[in-house]
């Protein structure tokens, strides 16, 4: 009998992404359904010496186009173009959806993310001609604002992920504008910038809570889970929609799984479950004030948070 690894038995339980830019990840870690990303990550890969091809044709195509986006500079336009080379990149080892996040500084301006949401889906077909953009999904904060563009794009047929997720109030109101899927960060931001940094507050039971309560409402929002730390995490949450792993976490994954770890999908939602009838989508004050009062204001805070250091990463 084969060996059993944790990578194998996740497998079986979930729909397993890889939170990378490198395709060598995923043709050796593989297979994956999704791939996801940001600015930091692609900055990550851009940083490779075998990617310098991709920064100077992103480079020339962004003077050349740069008269089609004049709102934006020359430098952010060659940004996205290299983001959505490296996406187009990783499509080829993937089965389903790229995951290529808006500019983190239009956090809280709709018009912004919509329109850099688009830009993103145009730049798949410069780059690419013919480009499937159906396997495209725009990352997009979970601020108000974030939501609403959320709502706007998905009317638009364009999938979209609430990234930065940390309560129920914002899943309520992502399935409420039609997510395609949501980010729950386990663990804070700033566990992967500030070091020392552990999260005594990981927010494990709320993804089991959510997914419990969208399947209350036969909503089809997908629960992916992110900003996780150790295999001891990803075990905790087999049975989930989809999880994105790191490259470290999916190489430790790789060793024999003898397959005794208790999954919070196994048990009932240790969190209660909002009322069906819970809306917030046309109730933007009510929904700002329960959101602020979650968890005595920590969930406020974190999101708050992500902002400053987006500003210390240089996302």
């Amino acid at each position: 009998m084969a060996m059993q690894t944790g990578l194998d038995y996740m497998r079986l339980r979930t729909h397993i992404d890889c939170d990378t830019m490198d395709d060598e990840v995923a043709k050796t870690l593989g297979p994956f359904q999704d791939c996801t990303s940001n600015q930091a990550i692609a900055l990550g890969e851009l940083s490779k010496p075998a990617r310098a091809e991709v920064i100077a044709a992103s480079q020339a195509d962004a003077k050349a186009l740069h008269a089609n986006y004049l709102s934006i500079g020359v430098e952010e336009l060659t940004v996205d173009l290299a983001m959505v080379r490296l996406a187009i990149g990783m499509a080829e080892h993937i089965y389903g959806c790229v995951h290529v996040q808006v500019n983190p500084y239009y956090s809280y301006s709709s018009e912004k993310i919509v329109v850099n949401a688009l830009r993103i889906l145009q730049l798949f077909q410069h780059v690419q001609p013919g480009f499937d953009v159906t396997r495209v999904c725009i990352k997009i904060p979970s601020t108000w604002e974030g939501m609403m563009a959320c709502r706007t794009l998905q009317l638009a047929g364009v999938h979209t992920l609430a990234t930065t997720l940390f309560s129920m109030t914002q899943a309520v109101l992502a399935a409420e504008v039609g997510c395609t899927y949501i980010a729950p960060y386990v663990n804070e931001l700033k566990v992967h910038v500030q070091a020392g940094f552990v999260d005594n507050a990981k927010l494990l039971p709320l993804c089991a809570a959510i997914q419990e309560y969208y399947k209350s409402i036969n909503s089809p929002t997908k629960v992916l889970p992110a900003s996780l730390t150790s295999v001891e995490e990803i075990f905790l949450l087999a049975g989930v929609d989809h999880l994105t792993i790191s490259p470290v976490l999916l190489k430790q994954l790789t060793r024999s799984y003898a397959g005794k770890d208790k999954s919070l999908f196994d048990i009932e939602a240790t969190l209660p479950i909002p009322e069906r009838d819970v809306s917030f989508i046309n109730d933007p004050g009510n929904y700002q004030i329960t959101f602020t009062r979650d968890l005595g204001g920590a969930s406020q805070i974190k999101l708050t948070e992500v902002s400053a250091y987006i500003n210390q990463i240089g996302f």
